[in-house]
């Protein structure tokens, strides 16, 4: 039982209020990464023969490139989520614009876009893992330290996002 509560629990002294359960989650995340799409990609770029089509080499490249960089993920999950938030978006995009029109046709069945579509569905179920709260607190200090480093004086009212703490919010009556 205490393991349970541990894992559900935000951890604010080593992930940075992260629970640990998406944390592992993350993990296991690179590392299927790194082992099904790295592995096949890299195979396909070392064995291929002959000029490529160019389209083609880009798309093997990028699935060769974001699952390797997954190895830095194993060991910083919080740092690279930017990576996971890249594969989510775009094989979500790629199911709303090419699969779902398919399928909508009933054509995805039996066509070469079937077996992606089989494996791109879960992508939507990936973003369940990604800590949202975490993305976007990250996200708007990066935003506010950008708009105070562009004036030659910060606003007070800044600080309150900078701190990026409720407990200075709840002091100041902010």
């Amino acid at each position: 039982m205490r393991f349970f509560k541990y894992i559900f629990t935000p951890n604010h002294k080593k992930y940075e209020g992260v629970r640990p359960i998406n944390i592992y989650l993350l993990r296991v995340l690179y590392f299927l990464m790194i082992i099904g799409v790295a592995t096949e990609a890299w195979q396909t770029i070392f064995k291929h023969e002959g000029p490529w089509d160019h389209t083609k080499a880009v798309a093997w490249c990028v699935w060769a490139a974001y699952p390797t960089l997954g190895i830095f993920g194993l060991l910083r999950p919080l740092k690279w989520l930017p990576l996971v938030i890249f594969m989510i978006f775009y094989k979500t995009l790629w199911l709303f614009v090419v699969a779902y029109p398919l399928w909508q046709a009933g054509t995805l069945a039996g066509s070469p876009a079937d077996e992606m579509a089989h494996v791109f569905v879960a992508a939507p179920f990936v973003a369940l893992i990604v800590p949202w709260k975490y993305v976007f607190m990250n996200l708007r200090g990066y935003v506010v330290k950008a708009e105070m480093s562009s004036r030659s004086r910060p606003d007070f009212r800044d600080l309150r996002y900078v701190a990026g703490s409720l407990v200075l919010r709840r002091q100041t009556g902010m």
